[in-house]
């Protein structure tokens, strides 16, 4: 990642110097132009500019005022029309695990690890004042290095969180209410895929279920979530290989066959190439349960 060092302010783990939390400028430049596999979330806010950005193999158009949220090793990349200027901001999980702290914030499903929507909320005048606001603030404490710096800066990224995720919510509810109502078989499918994806893998064992056609069924998940059947399925084990390597000490057996995978060699590989990377590595460069994996 291209950065220009006076624009970037960055705090690393006292023990492994990893990035702990970083927030950066985007100015004129493109920071995202080469497929980024990150180990740490990253939030990016365009102020100016337009374009597309492509995330897992998906690609989706942005302007001025948009706010793209993803996950460790998540795949995206930015193709700007124009200059982009905005800011951008990384954290560790080790750092801030959403998971792990998902009662309090509740991003979890809606701005991150959202299969069913766009990675992405569209930033307001009000919001942004919000979101300046909150930058500047954490910009300042990560500066100060003052006593209790890492309970402040989290206390002020789990506003931000907040905030995004409200607003996402807001607004796909309002997407809901205006013309993309979504069919009610695709509404059956989301429910299936959160009962079955540990034990079903497949898109035919989904259409069986709705009593529809593969290629039919197919066709309406193209339109409505710009993604394959399989690719829904996928995501969501994944997310939940992920919950796993992140929160728990279970070997990387016992998460392969809670997911449905007989053979433990055959989840890794199938890991490896949803994440880019295996699920050991996936554990250890996480941070969360490092030390126990």
């Amino acid at each position: 990642m291209k950065e220009a060092a006076e624009k970037s302010i960055t705090i690393v783990h006292p023990g492994t110097h990893n990035l702990h939390l970083r927030v950066f400028a985007i100015d004129g430049e493109n920071p995202f132009d080469v497929l980024q596999h990150l180990n740490y979330y990253s939030l990016i806010w365009i102020k100016q500019g337009a374009g597309s950005a492509r995330a897992d193999f998906s690609d989706y158009p942005f302007s001025a005022g948009t706010l793209f949220a993803f996950t460790p090793y998540q795949p995206f990349i930015f193709f700007p029309e124009y200059q982009m200027t905005g800011v951008a901001i990384n954290f560790h999980p080790d750092f801030f695990c959403i998971h792990q702290h998902h009662k309090e914030v509740a991003c979890n499903g809606v701005l991150f690890n959202n299969i069913y929507e766009p990675p992405f909320i569209t930033v307001d005048e009000s919001m942004a004042a919000v979101l300046d606001g909150l930058i500047s603030r954490i910009k300042a404490e990560m500066q100060a290095n003052d006593l209790a710096q890492h309970d402040s800066l989290v206390a002020y990224l789990k506003i931000f969180l907040i905030t995004a995720s409200r607003a996402k919510s807001q607004q796909n509810n309002i997407a809901v209410a205006g013309h993309t109502h979504q069919p009610r078989v695709l509404q059956d499918l989301k429910e299936l895929i959160e009962l079955h994806f540990q034990a079903k893998h497949t898109a035919a064992d989904y259409a069986e279920l709705l009593h529809v056609t593969p290629k039919s069924l197919g066709k309406m998940v193209k339109k409505q979530f710009n993604k394959t059947i399989t690719s829904l399925i996928n995501e969501r084990i994944v997310i939940e290989a992920k919950r796993q390597l992140y929160l728990t000490d279970r070997s990387v057996k016992e998460i392969a066959h809670s997911l449905g995978f007989e053979d433990e060699y055959y989840f890794s590989r199938f890991f490896k190439k949803q994440v880019d990377v295996s699920p050991q590595i996936y554990r250890k460069s996480v941070g969360f349960a490092q030390e126990r994996s």
